[in-house]
């Protein structure tokens, strides 16, 4: 992958999977920019993502979602180089999955325990809320197959440092890392 202008590196996956985590630091390795979109949406719209569930519903939600992802993406395409971290559930929008071959695009697949450990059992995640994880197998049980189709590679991420995580994504789409 060439790091030049326009380049980008979207990261999708299940909740807990590590896509801002890694995505910051990712973007910080490689001296590019970094996006969350689920942070672009609560920004735009004055409240976090639970409140907008909330308040809002999901389709609307969804609405917003899929606006801040593109125009984070055309914001990307005049960059020299962009990591957007992507809301779990963005992929499974039709006009979002559109807008992703744009991008290279990463799934961050991690196992049910290590998700659960790190969205915590009691965190505000509207989609797990309940029991967080019979309902997180239930999205990764509808999601996996979209995750896996709209990734041009998919990278594990059980690993407690998000630097082995993003490092092994720079390896997977041949970026070159200068070591310090």
């Amino acid at each position: 992958m060439s790091a030049g202008r326009g380049a980008v590196i979207v990261l999708v996956g299940p909740p807990g999977s590590g896509k801002t985590t890694v995505g910051r630091r990712l973007a910080a390795l490689l001296g590019w920019e970094f996006w969350d979109t689920d942070e672009v949406v609560a920004q735009e719209a004055g409240m976090p993502v639970g409140d907008i569930f909330a308040v809002e519903g999901e389709p609307a939600f969804r609405g917003r979602e899929r606006r801040a992802v593109r125009e984070v993406l055309q914001r990307a395409e005049l960059r020299d180089g962009t990591v957007v971290a992507l809301g779990g559930g963005a992929p499974m929008d039709r006009g979002t999955q559109e807008l992703l071959p744009r991008a290279t695009t990463v799934f961050l697949d991690v196992s049910e325990g290590v998700a659960i450990r790190r969205v915590g059992l009691a965190a505000p995640r509207p989609l797990l809320a309940g029991s967080p994880r019979a309902r997180w197998r239930a999205l990764m049980a509808q999601r996996r197959g979209t995750y896996e189709g709209v990734a041009s590679v998919i990278v594990r991420n059980d690993a407690t440092r998000p630097g082995v995580t993003a490092r092994a994504i720079a390896r997977e789409l041949g970026i070159a890392l200068s070591e310090h």
